[in-house]
């Protein structure tokens, strides 16, 4: 009897054996290669290659048992029935391509050991069948543990060899995979023919129609040379996938740096994203690749992509998680594997929107109060006036001013105006109406929109509801910050039809409300319209009475009651309007200051004042009223200094009237400024002392050089024993601080005797002389003391230049209204 085992050193051919292992190893590689293309590729071309797969693994396994029998040289006659021969290799074939597909295509997570288990029983069904095939004079016997151990290594190297040659697509896996397979193939065969035992029996002939080693070993060179055809296929489709591979990797590194989401689809089935687009639309780790596009863009939106290209188009990305974020997309048309494909640039615009939102909402509100502006406004009134023509209904148009803001700003800074403009903005909104809407004009200024009203008189109920609101406690604003506004009302169509008209209307009534003693509310009358034209001109026309040369300074006279000698001269201002004449400065100086000119008309006055002075030859005094806005402007003492050197005028000789109200509006700034013109050499003088609210504080705590009392008091002492006491109480106040005291306003002979009894410094008024042209006291500028030329004195009013007969009746006309600047 006769075992292949024992024979295999001497009756089998080592170099066939070698050379089956080799087919069987290049066989093994080269479907393991070609199964991996097939797994790349789409469904139709995935049939064609694990069918050339198939075709390859059965040749293999195929060839390795017949060159491997072709090794064995028994001595008794053999051959090989060529149908049983041709049943093996189909045999091989299709189970071996039953477990290629079964690795690749079925669902089961288990599908790559089950289809390489298929494949060692593919094995197996081709080493027995062929086995079959083979005729030898002689009975074959089978040791059944030896074939199922067979069996059982072929299924379990097989299943092995797929599983890890499809854990991934690099040459170490498809190495490991082959060298899995091929040893599948190998133990299988080896250990089937250790199996079989051979008993010569010269009874069995072998059939003439067996197919002899020689031709059988045509047959396997046929099919070893098909098995090194597809070798060379495999290797070419694994290096065109390699390079493939790498064009691709290179793409989707060159993709995935893009900051914007690219996506490639076939028409409406996405095929590729980069990483941009797959964090931005699928924040829950779904994947894009092979969603329809619908799953992201709405129809409508595609549809109008579709007629597009190189041409940005808005629309909402619809994410993976429900939600939807603003993104603009651009189509191109590209090739893309070989066909035509779109592929869609997607840019997320969160930031822009949000910008532009941002542009939207500064553009058409207020940033510090989130109030609609005035652009918003007029837009709003437009349309509401455009609606409500031919209703009966009306519209009310609130202009709300605060009142006395500018000392909020001065006393406590801008931070707590700010506050001060956002807590009445807060007021306002919050009692509003539906459809009411209010906005911030500018400054201090809010206007309010009310349609609908049924009558005018509906639009005081709001005008009231807004100044309650102001009555509260403040909440939120500084301690002694208190708000108070004053309102004008003007209504369509009673007022008037268009919104030019009505806010004009409602700021004449507005301006008539602050006259009326501020924190109320006034609709508008037909006369307020020319008052507020009148004012609106003057305060055009004082902006440029210096460039007409409408503006000048008269002078009056200081006298010492002591020496009874005039020692300076106040400067006064004056407005010789071109077609209105003489205004009065009680009522253009305030509107000077309101409208901001106050600075360059003070400027103005210091400087004509003190070259005035400089060019005197008797050195006298010259005082200059300081306004508020002067003050508390910032650069005052630098402006004085600057004016002091222009005009050579000696700083001792310059004195600053500062009145209480000045003082109080920013003490820390009021001390600074005094301050620093004090160490100019600048005297300082307290004006109208005893009209504002802390007088004693002023005097303690501001470096003055001395007091001028109100004309109000001297007027008074005469017939008033209360007026009288008070004055006597200023100057013994005034003895104590070794301040000199001058009275202003003086008029009477009585008055100067009551000053003099009470041992008052110094006077001006009526009584020494009217304000004038400096030219007219030349007799004081002049005169040196040791000229030889008596200086003119107080005591009588005869020995003045001025007296009655000068002029008397202009003096009069001109000054009743000017007497007290």
């Amino acid at each position: 009897m006769l075992t292949v085992y024992s024979c295999i050193t001497t009756q089998h051919d080592l170099r066939l054996v070698l050379l089956a292992a080799f087919v069987c190893l290049l066989a093994s590689f080269t479907a393991i290669n070609l199964l991996h293309h097939a797994g790349n590729s789409t469904l139709t071309m995935r049939r064609v290659w694990l069918a050339v797969a198939a075709v390859a693994t059965g040749f293999g396994i195929w060839a390795t048992h017949f060159i491997a029998m072709l090794a064995f040289q028994p001595a008794v006659p053999s051959g090989y029935n060529v149908v049983l021969t041709v049943l093996s290799l189909i045999a091989a074939v299709v189970l071996t391509g039953v477990g290629l597909s079964l690795a690749v295509t079925a669902r089961s997570r288990h599908r790559r050991w089950i289809g390489g288990a298929v494949v060692g029983g593919g094995i197996a069904v081709m080493h027995y069948s062929g086995m079959a095939a083979f005729e030898i004079a002689g009975r074959i016997t089978w040791d059944a543990p030896l074939v199922a151990a067979s069996i059982a290594l072929g299924a379990g190297f097989g299943a092995i060899a797929l599983a890890l040659a499809l854990r991934g697509n690099t040459i170490k896996w498809k190495v490991i995979g082959a060298v899995l397979l091929a040893i599948a193939i190998c133990s299988h065969h080896f250990t089937a023919m250790a199996a079989a035992a051979v008993v010569p029996d010269p009874g069995i002939a072998v059939s003439e129609l067996a197919l002899p080693a020689g031709w059988m070993a045509v047959g396997i060179a046929i099919v070893s040379i098909g098995i090194i055809v597809m070798t060379a296929v495999g290797l070419a489709l694994d290096l065109r996938d390699r390079r493939t591979a790498g064009e691709a990797a290179r793409m989707r590194e060159f993709a995935d740096a893009a900051v914007e989401g690219l996506i490639v689809c076939d028409n409406t089935q996405i095929e590729a994203a980069n990483r941009s687009f797959t964090s931005l639309a699928c924040p829950d780790g779904r994947e894009a690749v092979g969603q329809s596009l619908e799953a992201f863009f709405p129809k409508f939106t595609l549809e109008k992509l579709s007629s597009t290209i190189h041409t940005p188009l808005e629309a909402l990305l619809r994410l993976t998680d429900g939600s939807s974020i603003p993104v603009e997309l651009i189509r191109h048309d590209i090739i893309y594997s070989g066909k035509p494909h779109q592929v869609l640039a997607v840019r997320d615009i969160r930031e822009r929107k949000k910008a532009e939102e941002e542009i939207y909402f500064l553009a058409h509100h207020d940033p510090l109060t989130a109030l609609p502006n005035r652009t918003s406004f007029n837009k709003k009134l437009e349309d509401e006036l455009a609606a409500h023509r031919g209703t009966g209904n009306c519209i009310a148009v609130l202009l709300l001013d605060l009142d006395r803001f500018k000392e909020i700003n001065d006393l406590f800074g801008h931070l707590t105006g700010d506050a001060v403009l956002q807590f009445v903005a807060g007021k306002i909104k919050g009692v509003l109406r539906p459809g009411q809407m209010v906005a911030r004009l500018g400054g201090d200024e809010f206007a309010l929109i009310a349609p609908g009203l049924p009558s005018p008189d509906d639009a005081a109920l709001t005008a009231e509801a807004i100044l309650d609101a102001f009555d509260g406690d403040g909440e939120g604003l500084p301690s002694g910050a208190a708000v108070a506004a004053s309102i004008g009302i003007a209504v369509f169509p009673n007022d008037a039809a268009d919104g030019k008209t009505l806010l004009n209307y409602a700021d004449a009534a507005l301006y008539e409300a602050k006259s009326d003693g501020r924190g109320v509310f006034r609709f508008f009358e037909p006369s307020m319209g020319a008052c507020l034209r009148k004012r609106r001109q003057l305060e055009h026309d004082i902006r440029n009475a210096i460039a007409r040369d409408e503006l000048s300074v008269a002078y009056q006279p200081q006298a010492d009651l002591q020496s009874d000698q005039v020692f300076g001269f106040e400067a006064l201002l004056r407005w010789n309007h071109a077609t209105k004449g003489n205004i009065p400065p009680a009522e253009f100086i305030p509107m000077a200051e309101e409208c901001g000119a106050i600075l360059q008309i003070g400027e103005w006055v210091l400087r004509t004042a003190c070259a005035e002075a400089a060019g005197w030859k008797r050195p006298l005094a010259i005082a200059v009223n300081v306004s508020v806005v002067q003050l508390h402007s910032g650069n005052l003492p630098e402006l004085v200094d600057e004016i002091l050197q222009e005009t050579g005028l000696e700083p001792a000789r310059l004195e600053l009237e500062i009145t209480e109200s000045t003082l109080v509006k920013d003490v820390g700034r009021a001390l600074e400024a005094l301050g620093k013109l004090k160490a100019l050499g600048v005297r300082i003088a307290m004006d109208d002392f005893g009209t504002g609210y802390s007088s004693l504080t002023n005097l303690r705590a501001f470096p003055f050089d001395k007091i001028k009392v109100d004309q109000s008091f001297i007027r008074s002492v005469q017939v008033n024993e209360e007026a009288a006491a008070i004055m006597r109480a200023v100057f013994g106040l005034a003895r104590g601080l070794g301040l000199p005291v001058l009275a202003e306003g003086v008029e009477t002979e009585g008055e100067l005797s009551f000053l003099r009894q009470e041992g008052c410094d110094a006077m001006q008024g009526y009584f020494l002389a009217h304000p004038a042209p400096i030219a007219e006291f030349e007799q004081y500028t002049t005169s040196q003391p040791g000229s030889g030329r008596t200086a003119p004195t107080v005591s009588g009013r005869n020995q003045l230049p001025i007296s009655r007969t000068v002029e008397n009746s202009r003096i009069q006309e001109g000054c009743s209204l000017l007497e007290r600047v």
